[in-house]
């Protein structure tokens, strides 16, 4: 991009026959008809593309037709503009089309522009004031209320030097776009040149892309790189959004692909079928919507039928603002904060548009539900910042907790503004970090902290005697995810509000309660292990309440309390040792094999007097915990594992 390049894109608008095209001519010397069609009836078709200098500054041109047969087309052309000029032909007049198309930029959220009135070589002065009259009823309480009227001839230049001022003015008075978002470019026109491949022009309406950048095209689901660039129809390493550009990439076959069309980065937008969107209907009286009504979806340059279902009551009134979800008949690609056109189907008439929230993939949203209700609201008002849509997408993430990839690809930002992003939320005590590049909302840590809380102590209160929750059942309990669940516990642990004993979770102030009969059967079951140390008793209840001299019920009561202690192991299924045996056993094991070099298997029962049945499942224990390892029949010492 030269110094002199703005991303900035201006528009015409208006009635057929008012000049628009030759507007244009006069300003940059470039005729936007191309077709043969367009040439030989006078009237576009098809959007024309122009680059002008105005105020040292170049910036473009779209040129819409005004025939009320091509509004689909003037509303894709319309997507792009940031300021419009407003042709009204002197001699005609105000006209069915230039209320239409005032109507579609106030829709589309164009705030910037003024009237160009043309053909006043054909006037006289009194025409030329009362059609200035008329206009300044007409724009009345409109965002060109109190724009400039320039009286201008294409054909004898009368007018030229004040309408030029207005145009500098104009410029000056637009903000360029915007160009951290994701790069997205809506397909306008596409064609192939020998040699070169497939060419794609249109208007970005977010971000920035440069040659050699992967691209994806959607829907097609098609990827490439850029191989050429030009903006403002000279070559460039880079573009921007709202300036006109071609993006040449080699291997697309520009037959398959078409206008509505999508080209942007990989990894952020899929195409979907339904919307969330907040929509303005115009004030005109056939502008009643009903649930359900079938309308035509302008969006970027896509115009798709579709079915609009109403969240709140079964009609809505011209002039009200409400929310709707759109399903399509077919799916687009559009983001957070599009702009979109709704019009009946037949007869063709703009009804209202607005913002688009968000995609909807999973389908139709159950509108009567409040808590639906409640979050469509939250979810409109947060869209329209990146750092309220990214809080939002935290505070509402299905897992609770998001990693950076999700949130930037649900908000449509791009890393380096999401860090910063999250950077500053958790600042600001909105968001918590738990591990690596995941984070969660601080409503939803205290939250998900106090159903932890409340689940130990529901545990302690049907458990007294146990030193508390295993990490997989507390899990459970809470429906967390690990990630969650491990970092939000070890802020409950870092604030002195839960312990770990034993591998076990329980709150802080609990303190253990065991019966006086249950513990005296705890003493009698331990004694029984202790002293079988490597011919452990069968944790049966009923053989082990013989040998402890117990009932049956507190001698498995009493196992599962060592074992919640660590005090008793299991190192095989119905195989339980002491932990003080395990120890024994290790240093035996570990003793032999620093002094022999390795242990053939069947030696180990006799190092501990016992059993095959019992040292097998021991040697495999010790494989298990990194001890040692085997080869075949013959264990190994591992080398030590090490710190840190």
């Amino acid at each position: 991009m030269t110094a002199e390049q703005a991303n900035i894109t201006l528009g015409t608008a208006g009635h057929i026959d008012h000049g628009k095209t030759a507007l244009v001519k006069l300003l940059t010397g470039c005729e936007t008809d191309h077709l043969k069609e367009e040439i030989e009836r006078g009237m576009s078709i098809e959007l024309g593309f122009a680059p002008c200098l105005i105020a040292n500054l170049e910036v473009g041109i779209v040129d819409v037709p005004g025939h009320e047969h091509f509004i689909k087309t003037m509303v894709a052309g319309a997507t792009g503009m940031d300021g419009v000029l407003l042709v009204v032909a002197a001699d005609d007049g105000i006209m069915p089309q230039t209320r239409e198309h005032l109507d579609i930029l106030t829709l589309l959220g164009i705030r910037h522009g003024f009237v160009a009135l043309t053909k006043i070589d054909r006037v006289g002065p009194e025409r030329i004031e009362e059609m200035r009259q008329n206009l300044q009823r007409f724009l009345r309480g409109t965002f060109l209320e109190d724009a400039p009227i320039c009286p201008i001839s294409n054909i004898t230049g009368d007018g030229f030097d004040p309408f030029i001022k207005a145009l500098q003015a104009l410029v000056k008075s637009i903000q360029p776009k915007k160009v951290d978002g994701v790069f997205r470019l809506p397909v306008e026109k596409t064609f192939s040149i020998k040699g070169f491949g497939t060419v794609i022009t249109g208007i970005p309406t977010a971000g920035m892309a440069r040659l050699g950048d992967e691209i994806v095209l959607l829907p097609e689901g098609l990827s490439g790189r850029i191989a050429g660039l030009q903006v403002y129809g000279k070559e460039a390493e880079l573009t921007l959004a709202g300036q006109c550009a071609a993006v040449n990439v080699r291997h697309w076959d520009a037959k398959g692909i078409a206008r509505g069309s999508v080209v942007t980065l990989p990894g952020y937008f899929t195409p979907e079928q339904w919307y969330l969107c907040r929509l303005r209907l115009l004030e005109h009286e056939a502008c009643l919507l009903k649930n359900a009504a079938k309308v035509k979806f302008h969006a970027g340059t896509s115009e798709v039928p579709g079915t609009v279902y109403l969240m709140e009551g079964d009609r809505a009134e011209p002039g009200t603002e409400c929310l709707v979800q759109v399903r399509l008949d077919r799916p687009i690609v559009a983001g957070p904060c599009d702009r979109f056109i709704l019009r009946t189907q037949s007869p063709p008439l703009t009804i209202g548009g607005g913002m688009i929230v968000e995609s909807t993939a999973v389908g139709r949203l159950k509108r009567n539900r409040p808590e639906v209700q409640a979050d469509l609201a939250d979810r409109a008002k947060a869209v329209v910042a990146d750092t309220t849509f990214v809080e939002y997408a935290l505070k509402t993430a299905p897992a609770l907790a998001a990693a950076e990839a999700d949130l930037g690809h649900r908000a449509k930002v791009l890393p380096r503004r999401l860090k910063e992003i999250v950077k500053e939320l958790v600042a600001a005590g909105r968001a918590l970090q738990l591990a690596g590049d995941t984070y969660v909302h601080s409503a939803t840590a205290a939250a998900a902290e106090q159903r932890l809380l409340t689940a130990l102590a529901e545990f302690h209160k049907a458990w007294p005697e146990s030193p508390g929750m295993e990490f997989d059942a507390l899990l459970a309990a809470t429906a967390l995810s690990k990630p969650v669940g491990e970092g939000l516990l070890g802020r409950l642990r870092a604030a002195g509000k839960v312990v770990e004993r034993t591998g076990r979770f329980a709150i802080a102030t609990h303190r253990l309660q065991v019966a006086d009969a249950d513990q005296q059967a705890i003493d009698r079951v331990e004694k029984v292990f202790l002293e079988q140390a490597f011919s452990p008793p069968d944790p049966d209840p009923d053989g082990l309440a013989a040998a402890a001299k117990t009932t049956r019920d507190r001698a498995a009561k009493a196992v599962r309390l060592l074992t919640e202690h660590r005090k008793l192991v299991a190192v095989a299924p119905g195989v339980l040792f002491h932990a003080e045996a395990i120890t024994r056993a290790r240093q035996i094991l570990t003793d032999f094999i620093k002094k022999e070099g390795c242990l053939e298997s069947v030696k180990f029962k006799y190092l501990l007097d016992t059993s095959r049945k019992f040292a097998i499942p021991l040697l495999d224990y010790f494989d298990r915990i990194g001890v040692t390892r085997a080869s075949g029949h013959t264990r190994y010492l591992r080398p030590p594992r090490p710190q840190g």
